[in-house]
């Protein structure tokens, strides 16, 4: 067994999970929908300014496509509802030959006595990435739910 002692000094192997992209700088958005009092910048920064929040009631689709293709290695959802409510998203990303690989599909039930926030951190090894695609159906088949996003982040 060949064995070395680790001193602060040595580089840490594990990557840097907390670098999260400056998503406005360097991705566009293209949104099904957007409440102008939420719109979708809030959720780039963090849970404190009140999040995305669509304009219309249904199933509503986010796509951020990069500047450029790139590597994204985590992508963190935060959803926050305070009412009763069972939602379910999907969450894919699509390759610079526009092909789409499924990365997460999750239903969740809100509940104000039980759970009122729905935090998802995904650890990924994304090649050449062009585009991440959410779709949130907020009410999963009640066409009266609002879609919202509390926060979003992607390393």
């Amino acid at each position: 067994m060949r064995k070395a002692v680790l001193t602060h000094d040595s580089p840490d192997p594990r990557p840097a999970l907390d670098t999260w992209l400056d998503l406005e700088s360097v991705a566009s958005a293209e949104l099904s929908s957007e409440e102008p009092s939420h719109p979708f910048e809030n959720a780039l920064r963090g849970r404190d300014k009140g999040g995305w929040r669509a304009a219309s009631p249904g199933p509503q689709v986010i796509r951020l496509r990069f500047d450029e293709a790139r590597p994204v290695r985590r992508i963190r959802l935060e959803f926050c509802e305070r009412g009763h409510r069972s939602q379910e998203f999907c969450l894919s990303a699509i390759d610079a030959a526009s092909q789409r690989r499924l990365i997460a599909r999750q239903q969740w039930n809100f509940s104000p006595g039980g759970s009122t926030l729905e935090v998802e951190d995904y650890s990924v090894n994304l090649l050449a990435i062009a585009a991440l695609e959410l779709e949130i159906d907020p009410g999963r088949h009640d066409g009266e739910a609002v879609a919202t996003l509390q926060s979003l982040a992607v390393a």
